[in-house]
């Protein structure tokens, strides 16, 4: 997202590992690469450190994310980039993007859960170290509330894009994170977003921790 946003803040594979044995790969869009904010603040980065910092041994992650990217985007970048599984932890979040874009449910169901099963290839055929993140609402953020759209709408879209991630994730035994509602509270609060109103800012990227955290844990511990 968006059409003044479409190319910005590319980072295909570009992010080197730091300390840690355990291989982290993120799959998404700009809510993955943290469009507006610093490195460290991205919501990745700041797993892997709160992760270290309770003793799992997480390296920073390898980040397949562009804004703008939607679900067929995001396969062709991923076929791009360089990929050396199995990693030891693989996240998806993505479909903002379709949504924006007006495109179908069906066509999003198919092609998540084609991205869903490469994210379970590259954790070495293990679904439980795969964590599907939830689509945050755009549409309460102040970008969202001067678009021109209706926020309502956009909820009640985003709710069925929501729904569809979190039955393709049970239904293939990955778990689910969601941090929609998060976003829903911090809404158009300033210190809440990025400067530019619509993505989140390193603080809320904190909050999100809350819920992606604990599975992120069993995850990690599981076989």
């Amino acid at each position: 997202m968006w059409p003044e946003l479409l190319l910005t803040g590319v980072l295909a594979g570009q992010t080197v590992a730091q300390a840690g044995s355990l291989r982290f790969l993120a799959l998404g869009d700009s809510y993955t690469i943290g469009e507006g904010v610093a490195e460290a603040q991205r919501w990745p980065r700041q797993l892997a450190q709160r992760l270290r910092a309770d003793g799992v041994d997480l390296a920073d992650p390898q980040i397949i994310a562009t804004t703008g990217w939607t679900t067929d985007e995001l396969s062709a970048g991923m076929d791009a980039a360089t990929l050396v599984p199995p990693y030891d932890f693989v996240t998806l979040s993505i479909g903002v993007n379709n949504q924006y874009r007006g495109r179908d449910l069906d066509n999003y169901r198919r092609e998540f859960a084609a991205l869903l099963q490469r994210a379970i290839a590259l954790a070495g055929l293990r679904p439980q170290r795969v964590l599907v993140v939830s689509i945050p609402d755009w549409g309460v953020t102040a970008f969202g509330q001067g678009s021109g759209r209706d926020p309502a709408v956009i909820a009640r879209e985003l709710d069925q894009f929501n729904a569809i991630n979190r039955e393709e994730a049970r239904r293939a035994n990955v778990a689910w994170a969601d941090v929609c509602a998060i976003s829903r509270r911090a809404g158009a609060t300033p210190a809440q977003l990025a400067e530019d109103g619509l993505h989140p800012s390193g603080a809320q990227y904190t909050a999100w921790l809350s819920q992606i955290l604990p599975p992120a844990r069993i995850a990690l511990s599981s076989p």
